[in-house]
């Protein structure tokens, strides 16, 4: 695991597009985030990524400080290429997430909060978040459409 570079971009929206998590329209926020990190225009801000044995980019996430909150982080982004799922990194990935907020200490995180969508594609993702130690905290109902509830998952890093 390694903080995300320029060149890293181009397979982080790969990534994003691939898991069906984004179009490529929507994948574009990564331009502007990693390049907000490097420039340091988005402070405590972190996009990391994981490398397979081969040196490419196999899993990427970005966390950032829940802004108007009380010491509580937002998992705004992880995933695993689909090629490399069922293979840990996912869990590696997540467990470094939450290892650098712990390391920063009760008094800049206590708590990692996760939103995903209810719809049957990201089933798996909701079952890996309990799997994780997550609990469903919220659903705001009709939030992507319809059918398509926000799905909040919480975790409390300070025990």
């Amino acid at each position: 695991m390694r903080p995300a570079a320029a060149n890293d971009v181009p397979a982080i929206k790969t990534i994003a597009v691939d898991t069906k998590m984004f179009d490529v329209e929507g994948a574009s926020f990564v331009d502007d985030v990693v390049a907000g990190i490097i420039e340091g225009t988005l402070n405590d801000h972190h996009f990391v990524v994981s490398e397979g044995s081969d040196g490419t980019v196999n899993a990427a996430a970005y966390f950032a400080p829940e802004p108007f909150s009380d010491r509580m982080w937002n998992l705004y982004f992880i995933a695993v290429h689909p090629s490399r799922q069922g293979n840990g990194i996912g869990r590696a990935l997540l467990d470094h997430v939450e290892s650098h907020l712990r390391q920063a200490g009760p008094d800049a995180a206590q708590v990692l909060i996760v939103e995903t969508s209810s719809t049957d594609q990201y089933a798996r993702t909701r079952d890996f978040y309990s799997k994780q130690g997550y609990t469903e905290e919220a659903r705001i109902r009709r939030f992507y459409g319809a059918d398509d509830h926000k799905v909040i998952y919480w975790k409390l890093l300070t025990i």
